[in-house]
């Protein structure tokens, strides 16, 4: 009887050879009887048996075929690699790029590591280790790290404890404008048919200015025009109407908010409002952006506004729905760059 070669069998194939012939063996025939009876050589079998004897079934399963995977890096490449992407930008280590891309990754490896890969490999490996595309987040040059710092760790705790000290009520005061050709969100085509939202070939905008709190509590004013302290202050007068306590207003620097019309207006309301104002440039520390963020993005998500008053009644439609959520409005605080003010 001509023998099989074994190795020519698919993994499972062999697995299931390899369990029949031990099987016979245990059950009692010898490795010679044994070798016959399914057609493969003594010398396996003998080599399969010992196996299972020392190692058990799982000796006798299917492994991956061909030499063993190398790792693309070594442990100190990986740490160095590691450290690169995630404390350092590509401009940074003398690359001409900003954002770290597969071919950024690719040309640090190829120079400082030695390893040279397609950018395929190095979107494959950087997918594996939890790395994905995202937008990034805008910061401007004129921001200060320190001021930040000093901000989350010492200056806004104290604000807190004031506020909690007089009984004051903590709103988080923004400014922003929705236009009618705003991007509202993504939807699914075929790839390469890009879907096509009909806007308005004139654009026309509307404004608000708007405060949230922790506490879920939303207060708005749409209007038209540019906004000036005039603007800011009707709003404030509205926010304080019917509110006996007082109220800490956070907000950023714009000029209309440290004119002097503002600051003799609320020097006159000691005992009712307070500003108090965020680091310069760091819009990223105001829950009120949140909320700036879910206005662009689906005040018009169930049909494009034709003109400026339609526009006007969607953007407060949507406040004001949002108004009556006040679930939606502590979630904004649940984000995690303005985690520290809930």
């Amino acid at each position: 009887m001509k023998l099989q070669d074994a190795r020519t069998l698919p993994p499972e194939a062999q697995q299931a050879l390899r369990e029949r012939v031990v099987h016979a063996v245990a059950a009692g025939m010898s490795l010679a009887d044994a070798a016959g009876a399914f057609g493969v050589g003594r010398q396996a079998v003998s080599r399969w048996w010992n196996a299972f004897r020392r190692h058990g079934p799982q000796a006798l399963w299917a492994r991956q075929r061909g030499p063993k995977r190398r790792p693309l890096l070594s442990p100190e490449q990986h740490r160095r690699l590691w450290d690169a992407l995630t404390t350092r930008t590509p401009d940074q280590v003398g690359l001409g790029e900003a954002l770290w891309t597969r071919e950024a990754v690719a040309a640090w490896a190829a120079r400082e590591l030695g390893v040279r890969r397609s950018r395929w490999v190095w979107g494959r490996w950087l997918r594996a280790q939890g790395f994905t595309p995202q937008k990034p987040a805008r910061r401007a040059y004129e921001r200060d790290p320190a001021a930040v710092e000093r901000w989350l760790a010492a200056e806004y705790p104290r604000v807190a404890r004031e506020a909690a000290a007089e009984g004051a009520e903590i709103h988080w005061l923004d400014e922003a404008g929705l236009r009618s050709d705003c991007q509202a969100g993504r939807g699914y085509a075929p790839r390469g048919r890009t879907p096509v939202q009909p806007v308005p070939g004139r654009r026309f905008s509307v404004n608000y200015v708007a405060t949230v709190s922790a506490l879920g509590v939303l207060r708005f004013m749409v209007f038209t025009g540019r906004f000036t302290a005039a603007v800011l202050l009707a709003f404030l007068a509205r926010l304080l109407a019917g509110r006996p306590g007082k109220v800490y207003v956070l907000l950023d620097g714009h000029p209309s908010h440290r004119g002097k019309a503002a600051r003799d207006w609320v020097a006159a309301r000691a005992c009712r409002i307070r500003l108090v104002f965020l680091p310069p440039y760091s819009p990223e520390l105001n829950p009120a952006e949140l909320l700036n963020n879910d206005v662009k993005g689906n005040a018009q998500r169930y049909g494009r506004a034709r003109d400026k008053g339609e526009l006007e009644a969607k953007a407060r439609a949507y406040l004001r729905g949002t108004q009556r959520t006040p679930r939606v409005v502590k979630n904004y605080f649940k984000a995690r760059h303005v985690r520290y003010a809930a």
